[in-house]
Parts: C-alpha cells; structure tokens; sequence
C-alpha cells in the first residue's frame, strides 16, 4: 500500500496539471480566435477613431473628469458623514432611534440609485416646490448621498461592532462618559477596521457618478458619461465612449489597487 501511494499522488499531479493545460490552451484558442474574426478595421472606424479622440481633448480632462471627481469627493464626504449618523443611530438604545435608521437603511440599499436619483431630481422639487442647492447637479448629487450613505452606514455599523467591548466596558469602569468613549476609543478603531471597504465604496461611488445624466447636467456640469454621450450623439461614432472608459480606469484602478494593499495589510496584522 506504501508503495502504491506515491504512485497515486503523482497521477493526481499529472491529472492536475494536464487540466490546467487544457485551459490555458482553451484560453489561447479562444483569443487567437477572437483575434482572427474581428474586423479590426470597423474596429478602429467605430470605437478607436483618433480624428474624434483628438477631439474630446482637453475637455474629457478639464471638465468631464475633473467634474467627476468633484462629485465623488461630494457624494463621498456627505454619504460618509450621514452614514456615520446613521450607523450610530442604529446602535443606539433608543428604540425610534433603531427604527428610523433600520428602516431609511433597508430602503435605500433596496432602490435603484438611478431610480433614487431620478426621484430627487424631478419628484423632490414638484412634491415640495424645493431643488437643492446647484440645479439639476445637485439634485441628483443628493440622491447619490443618499443611496451612499445607506451602504456606508452598514459598513460603519459593522466595524463598531467589531472592537472589543472589553475596551470600551474598561473606559467606563475608568470614569469616562460613554459619548467620550464612543468618540475617542470606538470609532477610530472601527474606521481602522472598515477603511478597505469604504474605499471599495469610493469606487463605487465613481462609477454611480455616471448615474447623475439621468437628472440632466448642463455643459459645464457633466460628468464623463455625459459628456461622451453627448459627444456620441455630435460624432454619430462611439470612440468617446472609449475615452470616457480609459479615464474612470485611470480614476479607479489606483484605488483598486489601494484597497488590496490595505487589505492585505489588514490580514498581516491579524
């Protein structure tokens, strides 16, 4: 029996890597194919056209982006700030205190955040004859706030809950106030804990940016996919389409890559 277990640890090897062969070759077929079969010409015409692409410079640069970065930065502080509300409400001991926060947190994970944003920028003004701050822009920034803050709540909330309540049980035994406890002993550790994924929902946030079309922004105002909409519709070709892409990667894919370093640092000190 010694002599035959080797023997079937090495078929299973042999078995393993004779897979993962087949899937690479797959793989390689599968582009080479893909490769050979698209027309490169139509390709270039349609989507890679460097004529209109010159044409989206600078202003995919000096408005489109810089507006959605404005925007994200705007959603982010103001989803973070009413989240961290919210997450402390939810934990209270206040019972209509857990409600409200449990029910606005429910509702607003649950919705679409372009139906959210849709609502608040045309059924908010017409219901109460008020528009936030910065026309349609605005409106539309608030129900992204709003849909943000739903999901950082929970983020929060959750790394509250996982500092230690030993620490905060010594605090008090020490004298200190629970509000004093909460502010300087639990949320610095809970917002250690949930950086990676509140960084995940910056992400989020720009990519949700491309959402705020739907409220309708001026030409000054637009955001990326806005602004390449509406160069589609001058151009009658999809290469701004492209370009808008190229420049949410050169926006989000730093912060991907923050998030897993932060994670992994996250797991190394564990």
């Amino acid at each position: 029996m010694t002599s035959t277990t080797p023997a079937r640890r090495l078929k299973r090897s042999t078995r393993r890597k004779l897979f993962r062969g087949t899937l690479y070759v797959v793989f390689v077929a599968a582009v080479v194919t893909l490769v050979l079969v698209a027309d490169w010409a139509a390709l270039r015409e349609h989507f890679f056209n460097f004529e209109i692409l010159a044409g989206t410079w600078p202003g995919i640069v000096t408005v489109a982006a810089k507006n959605t970065v404005i925007y994200t930065a705007i959603a982010f502080v103001g989803g973070l700030v009413l989240g961290l509300v919210l997450a402390l409400m939810k934990l209270s001991p206040v019972a209509p205190y857990r409600w409200v926060a449990t029910a606005y947190i429910e509702l607003f994970r649950g919705l679409p955040a372009l139906l959210v944003i849709f609502a608040f920028a045309f059924a908010v003004p017409i219901a109460f004859q008020w528009r936030p701050p910065g026309g349609n822009a605005g409106s539309g920034l608030l129900g992204l706030i709003i849909v943000s803050s739903a999901y950082i709540a929970e983020t929060i909330r959750a790394g509250i809950q996982a500092v230690p309540k030993g620490q905060v049980e010594a605090a008090q035994s020490l004298g200190m106030p629970p509000f004093w406890s909460t502010v300087s002993i639990v949320l610095p550790q809970g917002f250690r804990i949930v950086v990676p994924p509140l960084t995940n929902e910056l992400v989020i946030i720009i990519k949700d940016t491309s959402l705020l079309f739907i409220a309708g922004m001026a030409a000054q105002s637009r955001e990326l996919t806005t602004f390449a909409r509406d160069a589609v519709s001058t151009t009658a070709n999809s290469t701004p389409l492209i370009a808008a892409a190229f420049m949410y990667l050169v926006i989000t894919l730093p912060l991907t890559r923050l998030v897993a370093h932060m994670e992994r640092r996250s797991q190394r000190a564990r």
